[in-house]
């Protein structure tokens, strides 16, 4: 039998349903939003790193000059164009862009969502502990989305759109391959950082220690340096630049398993 404060698993499924349904509105709703606001999204956003006067490429050019290297890492032109070879090309990367930056903008009330179906299951302290998880895990997750947009994108753009194997080859680069690229820079730079999240829920549950990260650093910068070379240009600045902040954030993963450990230790004291 159940208490009366008890869901039976029927009654979990049902409650995971409305979560997942309020979190998919919000994503539809402001994915719309975004999909109105068109030349925005597109000529300023996605369009950003294809031009010449992008932030970056202006802060690497000032900073190239700073170093007395002149303008060796000054931009004055990306040596490529984008082109929709499709019938539905245009209107796809549209709509998919448009479901993207929804989930994006929406990220924190999706957490929301999944704060409140396992809020019920935690004990009291449990809860407490758990104060701020939404918006640390929300700045973590937008930190790594500009960190994505500002840094990884313009390398691999800069990188793969200079590259040429010969004169007589011109880069005309399909819209849907020039906005996946930025989309699975973005999302996996996002991503990447909510490493000290995991870090703290794992060693909560007792699958990782503070002693098991030390121990097996090494494995972990092979692991991040494999990462680094999967999401950009395979010359060594741009996989350094990538690797120094996940390295980083694996360093305050092992604080961050240390506390909670250290708290749990005095808990069952």
């Amino acid at each position: 039998m159940t208490t009366e404060n008890e869901m039976s698993f029927l009654e979990h499924l049902e409650a995971l349903r409305w979560h997942l349904i309020r979190a998919s509105l919000a994503v539809v709703i402001l994915g719309f939003a975004a999909f109105i606001a068109k030349d925005f999204i597109f000529d300023t956003l996605i369009f950003g790193p294809k031009k010449a006067d992008f932030f970056t490429y202006e802060l690497f050019c000032n900073i190239s000059k700073m170093m007395g290297q002149g303008t060796s890492f000054c931009i004055d032109e990306l040596p490529f164009r984008i082109q929709s070879r499709a019938v539905s090309g245009q209107f796809s990367a549209h709509l998919w862009t448009s479901v993207t930056a929804g989930f994006i903008i929406a990220f924190p009330y999706i957490l929301l969502e999944f704060w409140r179906f396992i809020q019920p299951g935690l004990l009291q302290h449990e809860k407490k502990n758990a104060r701020g998880f939404i918006f640390i895990a929300s700045f973590l997750f937008f930190l790594g989305v500009l960190f994505g947009y500002y840094i990884v994108t313009p390398l691999s753009i800069n990188f793969l759109g200079s590259y040429t194997v010969s004169d007589q080859v011109f880069n005309d680069f399909d819209l849907d391959s020039y906005i996946s690229l930025l989309r699975a820079s973005v999302l996996s730079s996002g991503l990447i950082f909510e490493l000290p999240i995991l870090m703290y829920f794992f060693t909560k549950i007792g699958l990782v220690t503070p002693a098991l990260l030390k121990n097996n650093r090494k494995f972990a910068i092979v692991i991040v340096l494999s990462i680094s070379a999967i999401i950009t240009p395979p010359d060594i600045a741009s996989q350094i630049i990538v690797t120094i902040p996940i390295l980083i954030l694996y360093e305050v993963s092992i604080i961050i398993s240390k506390i909670v450990h250290k708290r749990q230790l005095k808990a069952n004291e």
